[in-house]
């Protein structure tokens, strides 16, 4: 029987984050319902990426996306891939240098950022340093959403790195409320040794 999961009235990315979840939890057999489009594409995604099949049937004013893994061949392969692209990649880190995502919309691109952050704590692959320098910062201090999901990433074992220049350019530094206060030297070599480094 499929493991359902009932996203509807969710924005993105809850549903992902929801089926995600389950597969995580050993689930091979998926059915997500959700009420947009956008939910479908990324769902899509999120099978292709995952060695998942996926079928979609359109019932009134929902969506039933049904993810499926049968195939042991195919799954023996996607493992073997997984497993190599972690030993690339499993040393990751993130670099924050303003508080939105983007371009456009600065309002909108906060609110990208925060889904980003409450999205990270969700997943299973973790960096193992958060870096903030900028504006970016002010995530640390003054957003209440992105200081607490900075905590709970630290929780995990994340290291929130937070430039000390630019935290007293803002005039910030005594409200720092997650994280440790660092310097581009200490920042830059986390990069450098970085095997990847996610940029915003």
């Amino acid at each position: 029987m499929s493991k359902l999961v009932d996203a509807l009235g969710k924005a993105c990315p809850m549903p992902v984050v929801m089926t995600k979840k389950e597969m995580d939890n050993g689930e091979e057999s998926i059915v997500t319902i959700v009420d947009n489009k956008i939910a479908v594409e990324n769902l899509r995604k999120l099978a292709q990426s995952t060695g998942f099949s996926v079928d979609v049937k359109e019932e009134d004013n929902s969506f039933k996306v049904a993810l499926s893994k049968t195939c042991e061949e195919c799954e023996a392969i996607l493992n073997d891939l997984q497993k190599k692209d972690k030993k690339l990649d499993s040393d990751f880190v993130v670099f924050l240098g303003k508080t939105y995502i983007g371009e456009g919309s600065e309002e909108l691109g906060q609110n990208l950022m925060r889904m980003f952050l409450y999205t990270l704590t969700e997943t299973s692959e973790l960096p193992t340093h958060i870096l903030l320098m900028n504006s970016g910062v002010k995530l640390a201090v003054e957003d209440e959403q992105a200081v607490e999901h900075l905590k709970r990433l630290s929780e995990k074992g994340i290291e929130i790195m937070v430039c000390g220049t630019c935290l007293n350019y803002f005039g910030i530094a005594e409200q720092l409320k997650i994280g440790n206060v660092s310097n581009m030297f200490d920042i830059a070599g986390k990069m450098q040794a970085a095997g990847k480094v996610i940029s915003f």
